[in-house]
């Protein structure tokens, strides 16, 4: 009796020629078995559609840094001099010194862990990323952040992936914000310890200048002491008006006295103008005092008297040298300090946003449609994989070789197959109706 012709041979060929199968056989072959491949597809297509919208969704955002000027004029003045010192020749050194560009130095610090934090609580990323630590939180916003650098342009590229579109523009954003502060607080040239500096200073003479006046204007309210010149001036000419109209009062006085009585009204009204002429003069004369001392006016005295100015003045200019000075001091550093803050403003390493980062229209994760149309190919490929070797399983004759060895093999495996089935079965038993038993059991006779 002839042996069958091969499963895989089309109509009209002979056993010797389906021996060696072409590519017609095997075409053959999938569409005898095209129904197969048809309910793979389907199937595939279901469950690739279903897993392919279970996938949470990604949305994109992305700045474009400018590094700042001030850092690339530093670094091409250290590539001048390194050239010059290596012989005047116009060779760019600073890759043979190892200087970097500085949007190297800003991927550096982007890349930092110190942003990483101020970002990871900022947003509170443990919570979004359900993260209890903040290694773990750091691993999974670096795996969601993209930073690159144009080698040519020097522009700096950072990309944030996220599932909420509204935050994954606002750690973009954070990123340039966050590059600016570092890089300030790691700012430490030579404007900047100026700046600091000369920030110390004002402080300290601040203090001083407001001592300084509180002392000047306690001294001046206890002793009247606005301004000791000018109050010497106006007394002085105060002084010499009295003394020029007691003296007249005291002439008309002796005058009177040769014609009337002393009991004569304008006697007596003269007499006593003389005398109150006298004691106001006693009054801004005052009573000499010691080297050292002073008198405060009493309460019927508007001003210090004359004999005590001199005193007050040594003591008034004292204050009032030290008030001016510590204003002098005050204001000088106070401009210092604005041309400070300048300088170390332009010398300041800052970055410069090109493109601001935006809310993302559409979704950049996952290609729904890729996966969808991979999978569907990737099912028919193995699936007519499967049916061909299958079919040359089949057409495999018993006492070959391969086919024995792969018999046999699974010969012996069965047994140890088997009892990794009874033991999981018995360490996850499973769930079973009331009075039934799993098949191995009922099959050994063990409860």
């Amino acid at each position: 009796m002839s042996s069958p012709a091969p499963a895989y041979a089309t109509p009209g060929t002979s056993p010797d020629d389906a021996a060696s199968p072409s590519s017609e056989h095997w075409l053959w072959l999938l569409w005898q078995n095209r129904r197969v491949l048809f309910a793979c597809a389907w199937k595939t297509l279901l469950l690739a559609t279903v897993v392919a919208f279970l996938i949470p969704v990604q949305y994109e955002s992305t700045t474009r840094l400018v590094p700042g000027e001030s850092s690339k004029t530093s670094l091409s003045m250290m590539s001048a001099l390194a050239a010059k010192a290596a012989g005047g020749s116009d060779l760019d050194l600073s890759g043979l010194l190892g200087m970097k560009t500085p949007g190297a130095f800003y991927v550096s610090i982007l890349q930092s862990r110190t942003v990483q934090d101020r970002l990871i609580n900022r947003f509170d990323l443990r919570k979004v990323y359900g993260k209890r630590y903040y290694q773990d939180a750091r691993k999974k916003l670096t795996s969601r952040t993209k930073i690159s650098e144009d080698k040519k342009s020097g522009l700096i590229e950072v990309t944030v992936s996220d599932r909420s579109a509204h935050r994954a523009a606002d750690l973009t954003r954070a990123y340039a914000e966050e590059v600016n502060r570092l890089a300030a607080d790691l700012n430490t040239s030579e404007a900047h310890r100026e700046r600091v500096f000369i920030e110390n200073r004002l402080q300290a003479e601040k203090q001083e200048l407001d001592t300084a006046d509180k002392d000047l204007s306690e001294f001046s309210s206890k002793y009247s002491a606005i301004d000791i010149k000018e109050q010497g001036k106006a007394m002085v000419e105060a002084a010499a008006t009295l003394q020029g109209e007691l003296i007249a009062a005291q002439s008309q006085l002796t005058g009177l006295e040769q014609i009337y009585s002393e009991n004569n009204v304008r006697v007596r009204s003269l007499r006593a103008r003389a005398a109150e002429l006298k004691q106001q003069l006693n009054k801004f004369g005052g009573e000499y005092t010691p080297a050292g001392t002073l008198t405060a006016p009493t309460k019927d005295q508007v001003y210090p008297p004359i004999r005590s100015l001199p005193a007050l003045a040594y003591r008034y200019a004292q204050f009032y040298r030290r008030a001016r000075i510590a204003e002098t001091v005050y204001e000088l550093l106070t401009r210092q300090y604005e041309l400070a803050k300048i300088q170390e403003a332009k010398e300041l390493p800052v970055v410069a946003v090109m493109d601001r980062a935006e809310m993302a229209e559409r979704k950049s994760f996952p290609p729904r449609t890729v996966i969808i149309c991979l999978s569907v190919l990737a099912s028919i490929l193995f699936s007519s994989l499967w049916i061909i070797s299958r079919a040359q399983w089949n057409e495999l004759e018993t006492d070959d070789l391969r086919k024995r060895l792969l018999l046999e093999a699974r010969d012996e495996l069965a047994p140890a197959l088997q009892s990794v089935r009874r033991y999981a079965l018995r360490v996850w038993p499973l769930k079973k109706k009331a009075g039934s038993a799993p098949p191995d059991e009922v099959s050994d006779g063990t409860s």
